[in-house]
């Protein structure tokens, strides 16, 4: 039988190129959103093959939620070979604001809580057969903390963490943890981005490069390789450097578009 890939937020973006990429490769899909219509239209749009695919909906940052989504996967369809935690969401955020601590939590809830839960279902089972990959979707935004990202870039610094635990804690157990970091893609959670975006990927483009490294269990992937560079290099840079290179640097919008 086919591989079967559970890909959260696959309604749009990233989540939606990596199902295709995937699909394209002879898998199996379990495709979850909280919007399974943008899914299924897109499925009629792309002539998905019934027997290929299934759609669960779920909200990431509600953990029964998505556990449930994964425990039906697995009744439906079997333990999957892959699993991709891609559902996230970027909203910038003020400290000085109360609603944006509540912003900050959402976004926790979501980008973390909802990342564990979407492993949670799918570690015995695999450890129990002895295989299985776990993808991690963090950001280099998780590398540095830029203005006014304080809830995206905390979030995703989590993400990087997170998964080099869990990838120590599967790893002799047969079970991989792979961790991807892309940089600035065409998606409409970017688009709103009022700064520069060096080196903007195409969804697609990301998929060929994030597929490859998913394929090989790489523990730790940059997209694109150039932005690893960038992010390396900031890294690298004194506090007092980096701080004046951000210095005026427009920020995020925060929620309701301010």
């Amino acid at each position: 039988m086919a591989p079967l890939v559970f890909i959260t937020g696959a309604s749009s973006g990233i989540g939606q190129a990596l199902a295709w990429r995937f699909y394209q490769a002879g898998w199996r899909l379990a495709l979850v959103a909280r919007r399974t219509a943008e899914i299924e239209r897109w499925a009629l749009e792309k002539n998905l093959e019934a027997t290929r695919y299934a759609v669960y909906g779920a909200d990431v940052a509600q953990p029964h939620s998505i556990v449930g989504a994964g425990q039906a996967c697995m009744a439906a369809q079997g333990v999957p070979d892959a699993v991709i935690a891609n559902a996230g969401i970027s909203i910038g955020m003020d400290t000085a604001v109360r609603d944006d601590i509540d912003v900050m939590a959402q976004t926790f809830a979501t980008n973390n809580i909802g990342l564990a839960a979407t492993f949670h279902p799918f570690i015995a089972p695999m450890l129990a057969r002895g295989s299985g990959t776990l993808t991690g979707i963090a950001s280099v935004a998780g590398i540095r903390g830029l203005p006014g990202h304080g809830a995206y870039c905390s979030s995703k610094a989590a993400v990087i963490s997170y998964c080099e635990s869990l990838r120590g804690e599967l790893r002799a157990g047969g079970v991989r943890v792979v961790t991807i970091c892309p940089g600035y893609i065409d998606t409409p959670l970017t688009r709103q981005n009022r700064y520069s975006m060096p080196f903007l990927m195409q969804p697609e483009d990301f998929a060929d490069k994030a597929f490859a490294a998913i394929e090989a269990g790489a523990s730790y992937r940059v997209i694109p390789w150039q932005m690893g560079v960038v992010a390396g290099l900031l890294r690298l840079l004194p506090n007092a450097v980096f701080d004046r290179a951000l210095a005026g640097r427009p920020r995020k919008h925060r929620q309701g578009g301010q």
